[in-house]
């Protein structure tokens, strides 16, 4: 305080949840704002642009989303800004350009993509730890000559690293879409075709006039023979063609497929989006129950009570009056970019989670599918004590107990092996983690496959072109109908999680890396193996770990054709890990009062 004014507020590594308010900018002496690594979500308040006075910004290791505010470029005396390891998108802001006193940039670790906005000309040079120009007006980042610490790794970035920022460490540019040789970048499938640096205009005019006079040139100069060649060739390929397409709309014949009305008109485009109805199966969503908007939105206190959220969902919690408590997520999409493929997929999804049904496995009450507002919507059976990575990661480890986490351990592998092996169709988490496991009251494990619109999203972008028209209809090719399956990479994420589970540690950090690689050379030696425990841990039972450590390096076994299959995995975890009264027992005489707190 100074003057009656507030001017630092340091809330860090508090496990904070909820949003920032933009009623922040109230405070406006404020000089620190450091929020750093705890559970917030939603997105950057503008508002925050308007702190005159502030110096440090921390909001990293949080779960952020949406762009970051143009706005923030109105911090006329900042210093310092830290939006790391969130899940932000859209572009870096130019407008953080006008920011003449930052120091520190830190923006690694989002989902942000584009060019990286700086501009200085031919003419302009990087110094130690700034830059002067020559000439050229330097824009955006090149006009920071202050900034001394920036990274941006780990996002989406495209085009060259500009020459003003030459002099930062090259890993502040790798894990992107960047046009460079030494820093290490993501692969052109991870970055979608990602469009390469922009050349300058005129070069690129120039160039097609160029190959364009030398294409005409040649075809002038073409010899007679070589145009019959041409022109059989031509008719040969064309049959060839023609045979294919007929041989195709054959076996299309000869299978199922799902059909969607679709009537042509000039204005089809908002014909669909005023008319589209989808039909895959009349009996497919028969047996489920079909929510209101209306009903959820007073279950969920007018979708204010938020309990989760990702780029592609945001997720409620809700109570019917006599009804169960809910877990309600909403799926964030445009109506705009609503298409044919993320409907039949919507319906497909519902009547996929409609047939799970085992104790270890959330279950689904229903769903809600609206046209005005655009609503879709799934409705799940709500589990009262959060996520399994809350309490090993977020301060409540401690009511874990290590016969707790072997329950936990037996209930995820039971789940699995129903997914896998019970199931007709089986069926796959997206993203098997410690997010993924919802716990009950009493700590029976839940899994949960919220992220299953990521792949969902990317499958219909990707097969965006893969439609057909057959007169009034539209066809769905069956290679799209089926949820995709990996039973492999779950089996392998089931081994990371056992690691997380016995361990306390998350599957990476900045100080011991990846999770399997540190647990690696413990797992292998019998007299290390205790090391691999949680040190929050009272005791734990030897053979319990033994067993654990075993079905841990079948499943991260490095050839995937080789991992053992979760029922095998299934039967040893539950032959030889014991989690009677008497076992707890025998571990610690401090198991007495470890019972009666989880009774």
């Amino acid at each position: 305080m100074a003057r009656d004014h507030v001017i630092k507020i340091n809330i860090s590594g508090a496990s904070l949840k909820g949003f920032i308010s933009p009623n922040l900018h109230l405070i406006s002496y404020l000089e620190e704002l450091i929020l750093h690594g705890n559970v917030l979500i939603g997105t950057i308040p503008k508002e925050i642009g308007l702190l005159k006075n502030l110096k440090v910004l921390d909001l990293g290791s949080n779960q952020l989303a949406g762009p970051i505010p143009l706005e923030l470029g109105n911090l006329s005396n900042i210093i310092k800004i830290n939006l790391q390891s969130n899940g932000l998108t859209g572009k870096l802001p130019s407008e953080l350009g006008k920011l003449i006193y930052l120091q520190e940039l830190r923006v690694d670790r989002n989902k942000l993509k584009g060019p990286l906005p700086a501009s200085n000309g031919s003419n302009f040079t990087s110094s130690a730890y700034g830059m002067n120009a020559s000439g050229a007006k330097p824009t955006g980042l090149c006009r920071l000559s202050q900034l001394r610490v920036a990274d941006f790794s780990f996002n989406f970035f495209f085009g060259s690293i500009p020459k003003c920022l030459d002099y930062l460490s090259k890993t502040s540019f790798q894990g992107n879409c960047l046009q460079a040789k030494d820093p290490r970048q993501r692969s052109t499938a991870l970055c979608g075709g990602t469009p390469p640096a922009k050349s300058n205009p005129a070069q690129s005019n120039n160039k097609h006039r160029t190959v364009e006079g030398r294409a005409k040139h040649k075809s002038a100069s073409k010899p007679t023979w070589l145009f019959v060649l041409e022109l059989v060739t031509g008719v040969i390929a064309g049959s060839l063609f023609l045979v294919a397409i007929l041989a195709a709309i054959q076996k299309c014949k000869n299978r199922s497929s799902i059909i969607i009305p679709w009537k042509k008109s000039a204005s089809m485009k908002d014909h669909l989006k005023d008319h589209m109805e989808v039909y895959v199966d009349t009996e497919m969503l028969k047996d489920v129950v079909r929510y209101s908007r209306q009903e959820l939105e007073v279950a969920c206190e007018d979708f204010s009570n938020i309990i989760g959220s990702s780029p592609d969902s945001l997720v409620y919690k809700g109570t019917v009056k006599g009804g169960p408590e809910l877990a309600v997520i909403s799926i964030c999409v445009k109506e705009e970019q609503w298409n044919t493929y993320l409907e039949v997929y919507f319906q497909k999804e519902v009547a996929e989670l409609a047939r799970i049904n085992h104790e270890n496995t959330a279950k689904l009450l229903g769903y809600c599918r609206e046209s005005s507002p655009f609503t879709r919507m799934l409705v799940f059976e709500y589990a009262s004590n959060g996520t399994l990575y809350e309490h090993l990661h977020y301060g409540e480890g401690c009511q874990l107990s290590w016969t707790r986490r072997m329950k936990i351990v037996l209930g995820i592998a039971k789940g699995l092996k129903y997914l896998h092996s019970e199931l007709d169709p089986p069926f796959t988490i997206s993203e098997l983690n410690s997010n993924a496991v919802y716990l009950t009251e009493d700590f029976s494990p839940k899994l949960v496959d919220f992220e299953s619109w990521k792949t969902t999203f990317a499958r219909s972008e990707k097969n965006s072109g893969a439609i057909s028209g057959e007169g009034t209809m539209c066809v769905l090719p069956n290679s799209l109908q089926s949820r995709h399956l990996d039973m492999q990479g779950n089996i392998y994420a089931f081994g990371v999680l056992l690691l997380e589970i016995i361990s306390g540690r998350p599957p990476y950090c900045k100080d011991k890396g990846c999770l399997v690689d540190w647990a690696k050379e413990f797992l292998e030696l019998p007299e290390v193996l205790p090391y691999v425990v949680d040190p929050e841990l009272k005791h734990f039972r030897y053979e319990d770990l033994k067993v654990i450590s075993e079905v841990v390096n079948l499943c991260i076994c490095p050839n995937s054709s080789s991992r053992t299959s979760m029922k095998d995995l299934c039967a040893m975890l539950e032959i030889d890990i014991d989690t009677s009264i008497t076992a707890e027992l025998k571990a610690s005489s401090l198991a007495w009062a470890e019972l009666a707190l989880s009774s």
